[in-house]
């Protein structure tokens, strides 16, 4: 079976990835996004890019771009208690025959803007303010009909969609939706303060604070909340609500929050969702791949690292298969107990942070994640 080109739907981190490697292996690839241009789909303030991240970036051309952007940093991580004591570092992981560094921050944006520029760079066709709303399979091809009437043709259809997937429901069948998990995150934009020099960690069990390096000046700091299903924090009571959070930190903690958790602080919330799909990830000549199949909560830094090597293995497999099937299966087979591996310790994490899983090692797995990480994809 011949596959000449490929319809992406979704042109988040997961999507543009996988149209970049897709492109550079040959296919004609075209990206429809729903959103009306680049900048609008962008959420959120920064992006952890562990070493895995980077050796995917790095697969598609895109590495090295997000370390001059960002902030490389030489360990993964230090832990500080409540008051602001040093307790421990985790030096996080390397691959193995790369000089890619264990840790980059780099400002979501930015990063959009590095993986556009990289697919237009290669020939990725992207259509912008062009919303799916159905798709019809054929014998040697899938149809894509837009919200505007538009149809996109193309041999095979790639669901890069989202936590709010519609192509999810034509691979599984039935709706399959994310979880909450009883923790929400705020996360702002900081200065760069000296010691934040890698992914800081502030808290116990009863809360946990973090600051990641994202540029040459900028970090952002982030703390998870323990916050009812249906809670609702006005934003104009973002900034006070989350002083009340850190009000019994010291240190580090106790000076962001007096100096820049201000009432006019650009506070980002978001809800903490996870969701493990089970295999199969495709039907007929439609796969899924990124938050559409995994939606990972943002404990390990995981879920970007997650869908770009899911857009780089999926290249890999197609180019290595003339039958589909077998394609899309040796796709699903190297991806899927790796993402739920992620999936679950992000998820023991949270509950560990709002004490519902005492005597876990929170350290242990992070660091037995990051060995599994550093494993060939």
């Amino acid at each position: 079976m011949t596959i000449s080109s490929v319809l992406v739907i979704g042109g988040g981190i997961g999507g543009l990835s996988a149209a970049i490697a897709l492109r550079q292996q040959g296919y004609e690839t075209t990206v429809i996004e729903r959103y009306p241009d680049m900048h609008a789909s962008v959420f959120g303030v920064g992006i952890i890019q562990p070493a895995n991240a980077l050796r995917a970036l790095d697969m598609i051309g895109c590495a090295q771009a997000c370390i001059e952007a960002g902030y490389p940093a030489k360990q993964w991580g230090r832990m500080l208690d409540v008051d602001g004591n040093h307790r421990f570092d985790m030096p996080g992981i390397r691959i193995e025959g790369s000089t890619l560094p264990p840790l980059n921050g780099v400002t979501r944006p930015k990063l959009h803007e590095i993986l556009t520029n990289r697919a237009e760079e290669v020939g990725v066709e992207i259509h912008y303010a062009a919303e799916f709303a159905s798709l019809v399979e054929n014998a040697d091809s899938v149809t894509a009909t837009l919200v505007d009437g538009r149809e996109f043709t193309a041999d095979i259809l790639v669901g890069a969609d989202g936590v709010r997937s519609k192509v999810r429901h034509h691979v599984l069948g039935h709706d399959m939706q994310t979880e909450y998990i009883g923790q929400s995150a705020f996360r702002v934009n900081i200065p760069l303060l000296p010691e934040i020099d890698c992914i800081i960690l502030q808290g116990d069990d009863q809360g946990m604070a973090g600051y990641v390096p994202i540029g040459p000046d900028l970090a952002y700091m982030f703390y998870n909340a323990h916050m009812g299903t249906h809670e609702r924090i006005p934003h104009d009571q973002l900034a006070p609500r989350l002083r009340e959070y850190l009000a019994r930190f010291g240190g580090l903690t106790a000076r962001v929050r007096d100096e820049f958790i201000t009432d006019d602080a650009d506070i980002v919330l978001r809800p903490e969702e996870s969701m493990g799909t089970p295999k199969p990830w495709h039907k007929g000549r439609v796969v899924l791949m990124g938050d559409a199949v995994h939606a990972i909560t943002p404990h390990l830094g995981q879920g970007a690292a997650q869908a770009i090597e899911d857009g780089v293995v999926l290249a890999d497999a197609l180019a290595a298969h003339d039958v589909l099937e077998n394609a899309f299966l040796e796709y699903t087979e190297r991806r899927y107990e790796r993402c739920k591996l992620v999936v679950d310790t992000s998820l023991a994490i949270g509950e560990w942070e709002m004490g519902r899983l005492p005597g876990f090692d929170n350290v242990a797995a992070t660091n037995h994640v990051l060995d599994v990480m550093a494993q060939p994809l």
